[in-house]
């Protein structure tokens, strides 16, 4: 089988290598599309992300959909979930699987991820796809639920106010879960026309250029009326925390779901303090995959206008360099 190793930053290699043996619970999955994740860029720009380095030639990608080889579900179609808790710690049976400290995750430290074309994977991480959901689709069920997991950490309210800061593929998503569940009025801040115009497609009601406005801190004002009730802030960069802050009401809520290229977040603290800001932060999803199903399956979300760009694996570092240039929205490799 042919495998896309990170051997080190920018350096993604093919590979012939044999297709892997299952283990006890396991189940030999052919993969069939990978969606690329900002994560996997913070991989392939500067070899690590947060503080997890690169230790040896590594199978990146998290987002993925495949059909299930031999065996009694052969013939299958399924979602991946990358993230496999020991569901044994204090942590996992609290219910915060997506916490647990010696969770393995698929494309991270020492975990080959989708990124190649077969993989033996735990069973019950593998979710059926119905006939509605095609492979492509699939793979965006992994971004979706991180969009679902972001929106029940901001406590959002039928009626509420929301601001989404950074209309990156999660991003957008959360829009669409945003209006899907009734929020009032959806504002978003993103420098880039084409995915500006992907969120108002999705449902945004306002959507803001932070280059062209002089003052971001008066313009969040008038936009959100006074301050929205929570605002997610999806890019990392200090510029989008800041926003997040401004824009939120006294009292309000920020959750903040983007990863920072130097590992550390920066916000203005005085005027977090005056407002009384609740903050949350996002770490990856928690059980989100049947309900990200069941919402593509009844068309309350549609994920058609997120894919932009798609490569065959034997073009995968042509497909990282689109992703890193940011020409579109969403870039899947077709394996």
């Amino acid at each position: 089988m042919t495998a896309a190793r990170l051997h080190g930053v920018g350096d993604l290699r093919c590979h012939s290598e044999p297709v892997p043996a299952i283990g006890g619970g396991e189940e030999l999955v052919r993969v069939t599309a990978v969606g690329l994740c900002g994560s996997d860029l913070h991989w392939f720009t500067e070899g690590g992300i947060g503080d997890a380095t690169l230790s040896r030639p590594l199978v990146v990608g998290h987002e993925f959909a495949g059909v299930i080889e031999g065996g009694p579900r052969h013939g299958v179609r399924v979602a991946v979930d990358p993230a496999l808790p020991c569901l044994r710690c204090r942590t996992c049976r609290s219910g915060y699987r997506n916490l647990c400290p010696s969770v393995k995750f698929a494309g991270h430290g020492d975990c080959d991820g989708g990124l190649r074309e077969y993989l033996a994977w735990p069973a019950w991480a593998l979710h059926p796809l119905p006939d509605s959901i095609d492979d492509a689709t699939g793979a965006l069920l992994e971004p979706l639920g991180v969009a679902l997991h972001t929106l029940d950490l901001g406590h959002v309210r039928i009626g509420a106010s929301a601001v989404v800061v950074g209309a990156g593929p999660i991003g957008l998503l959360l829009v669409a879960a945003l209006r899907a569940v009734g929020v009032d009025r959806i504002a978003v801040i993103e420098p880039l026309a084409h995915r500006r115009r992907l969120a108002a497609d999705l449902g945004a009601d306002v959507v803001v250029d932070p280059g062209g406005v002089d003052d971001m801190a008066a313009a969040l004002f008038e936009v959100t009326a006074g301050g929205a009730d929570v605002v997610f802030e999806m890019a990392g960069s200090e510029d989008a925390v800041s926003s997040a802050i401004w824009a939120a009401r006294p009292g309000g809520r920020v959750v903040l779901c983007g990863i920072p290229d130097d590992d550390r977040t920066v916000l203005p603290a005085g005027a977090a303090r005056r407002k009384g800001l609740t903050l949350a932060l996002v770490r990856r999803m928690n059980d989100a995959y049947p309900r990200a199903v069941a919402l593509v399956d009844r068309g309350v979300i549609d994920l058609s206008h997120i894919v932009t760009h798609r490569f065959p694996l034997a073009r995968v570092a042509e497909a990282f360099t689109s992703a890193q240039a940011r020409v579109g929205c969403k870039v899947l490799v077709d394996v």
